[in-house]
C-alpha cells in the first residue's frame, strides 16, 4: 500500500494521499471521522467546480442553459454551489423545486420533467415561474392544459421524445428504449406536438430526450442527436416551431476504470452535428448530475468487526445498504481504500454493512489490509448515495461536510431518533 502515498486516486483529481493520510483537498478525512463521526459523506468544492467547467468550456460561445439534474444529490449546500456558479435545475418533483428555491436557484431555470407529475406539482410549479416542463405523455399534456387555464397562464412546454437508443448501461437507469415507461414513442411525436399546440394552455418551447444514466461511450449520444434532429425537422414541417433542443445527461463517472468521454470533447462532436445539420445556432439545454457530483464525493466508515470464516472473510462496517444503496440495487461498484494504508499484506474481504439482509453489502472480494477500528472511504459516493439514503433498521442518516480547501464545512447534521420520530404518534 506504500506505493499509493502521495499520490491522486485515478478519477479522483482533488482526492490523494499525503504521507500516510488520504486527504480530500487540503483537508485530511481521518480528522472529519474524527469530528463528525461515521458514517460521514465528504464532497469535494473544487471537484465539482472543474467537473462542471468541463461542461461550460464545451458549450464555449453558444446558447446553452447548464440544469444540474439534483437528483443525482439534492443536498441544499450542494444546490447552493451551483446556482450561484450559474446553473438552472432539472427537478422531478415538487420537494426538488422546494429545494432549488430554498438554496437561491431561480425558478425561471427550472425544467420540471417526471412521468408522473400531479396536478398539486403542476399548479405549484406554474404559479413559481418555472422556466419549462419536460412532458412525458399525451395524457400529461391535457391535464397540464387543464391546470394552466385554470390559473389563467400558459405553460411551457418541451415534449420528451423516446429515441428508442440503447445506452449501454445498466437497464435499471436505461430510459430511451421503447420499453422504457419514458417519453413519446417516435411513431407518435409529430401528432403530439400538433396537439399541443393545438392546446391554449400550453406554450411549446423545445424538445427533449434523455436515455440513460452512467452512460460511458460517445455512440449513444451521437445516435440519440441525429434521431431527435430527425424528430425535430418532422415537426417543424408540420408547422410547429421548435426554440431549443435538451439533450439531457447521463454522462458516465469513472468508478472502475471506465473511461468515459470527457464532457467537453464529448460536447464538441455534437455541436459540430447541430452545425452540420443546420441547428448550431438553436438553443441547447443538458442536464448533467451524476457527472458533476459522483466523484466529488466520498463515505468515511469505520470498520466495526473482522469475522473470517471458510468460504469468506466479512469487514463489517458501519455504512450500511441505506447509506449507499447502489451496490444493492444495481450491483454497482465503489473502489474502497483506506484512510491510513498498513503495510501488511492485504486480504480478500466482503465489505458488508450491519443491516439484517443478505444485500446488505459494500463491495466483494475486496484487497484490504484492515484491522478493527480502521477508517475506509468509498469512493464515488456523491451520486445517488445521500440522495437515496433511508431509514431502514431505523438508521440515522448520516452527516455531509463541504471541504474547500483546508476549510470543511458541515451541509448536513446528522440525523438524530428524535429526528426520525418526530412526525409519528402514538394511539392514546
Amino acid at each position: 500500500m506504500t506505493s499509493m502515498h502521495s499520490d491522486r486516486l485515478p478519477g479522483h483529481p482533488h482526492i490523494a494521499y499525503v504521507g500516510d493520510e488520504l486527504f480530500v483537498e487540503q483537508t485530511p478525512l481521518s480528522a472529519l471521522a474524527q469530528q463528525y463521526g461515521t458514517p460521514l459523506f465528504v464532497y469535494s468544492r473544487a471537484s465539482m467546480l472543474a467537473a462542471l467547467a468541463a461542461y461550460q468550456q464545451g458549450f464555449a460561445g453558444r446558447q446553452v442553459q447548464i440544469c444540474y439534474a439534483m437528483k443525482a444529490n439534492s443536498t441544499l449546500a450542494v444546490i447552493q454551489l451551483f446556482a450561484r456558479a450559474g446553473c438552472g435545475f432539472d427537478v422531478v418533483s415538487l420537494g426538488e423545486m422546494r429545494r432549488v428555491l430554498a438554496a437561491g436557484g431561480l425558478a425561471r431555470r427550472i425544467i420540471f420533467s417526471g412521468v408522473g407529475k400531479t396536478r398539486a406539482e403542476m399548479h405549484a410549479a406554474l404559479e413559481a415561474g418555472v422556466g419549462c416542463f419536460n412532458v412525458e405523455s399525451e395524457a400529461e399534456l391535457e391535464v397540464l392544459n387543464e391546470v394552466a387555464l385554470r390559473l389563467g397562464r400558459q405553460a411551457p412546454v418541451s415534449i420528451r421524445v423516446n429515441p428508442n437508443v440503447d445506452p449501454q448501461t445498466h437497464p435499471y437507469i436505461s430510459t430511451g428504449l421503447k420499453d422504457n415507461k419514458f417519453g413519446i414513442a417516435h411513431e407518435r411525436v409529430v401528432q403530439t406536438y400538433q396537439r399541443a399546440a393545438a392546446l391554449p394552455g400550453l406554450r411549446i418551447e423545445g424538445i427533449d430526450c434523455h436515455i440513460g444514466s452512467q452512460i460511458t461511450q460517445e455512440t449513444p449520444y451521437l445516435d440519440a442527436l441525429d434521431r431527435m434532429l430527425d424528430l425535430l425537422e418532422a415537426v417543424e414541417r408540420a408547422g410547429v416551431p421548435i426554440h431549443h433542443i435538451d439533450m439531457g445527461g447521463g454522462l458516465g463517472i469513472d468508478y472502475n476504470g471506465e473511461t468515459p468521454p470527457q464532457a467537453d470533447a464529448l460536447w464538441h462532436k455534437l455541436l459540430d452535428k447541430l452545425d452540420a445539420r443546420g441547428f448550431g445556432q438553436r438553443a441547447l439545454m443538458i442536464e448533467p448530475g451524476r457527472s458533476l457530483v459522483g466523484n466529488a464525493g466520498v463515505c468515511v466508515t469505520e470498520v466495526l468487526y473482522l469475522k473470517p470464516g471458510e468460504q469468506k472473510n466479512f469487514c463489517i462496517v458501519d455504512a450500511a445498504m441505506n447509506d449507499l444503496p447502489r451496490p444493492a440495487m444495481y450491483q454497482a461498484y465503489h473502489q474502497i481504500v483506506p484512510l491510513k494504508p498498513r503495510a501488511t499484506a492485504p486480504e480478500t474481504w466482503e465489505v458488508v454493512g450491519p443491516i439484517c439482509e443478505s444485500g446488505d453489502w459494500i463491495g466483494h472480494d475486496r484487497d484490504l489490509s484492515v484491522q478493527q477500528g480502521d477508517r475506509l472511504a468509498v469512493l464515488s459516493a456523491g451520486a445517488y448515495c445521500m440522495s437515496m439514503a433511508s431509514n431502514y433498521n431505523t438508521r440515522n442518516r448520516a452527516a455531509e461536510v463541504l471541504v474547500d480547501g483546508a476549510q470543511a464545512h458541515l451541509i448536513r447534521e446528522r440525523e438524530s431518533y428524535a429526528d426520525q420520530m418526530r412526525l409519528e404518534h402514538l394511539i392514546t
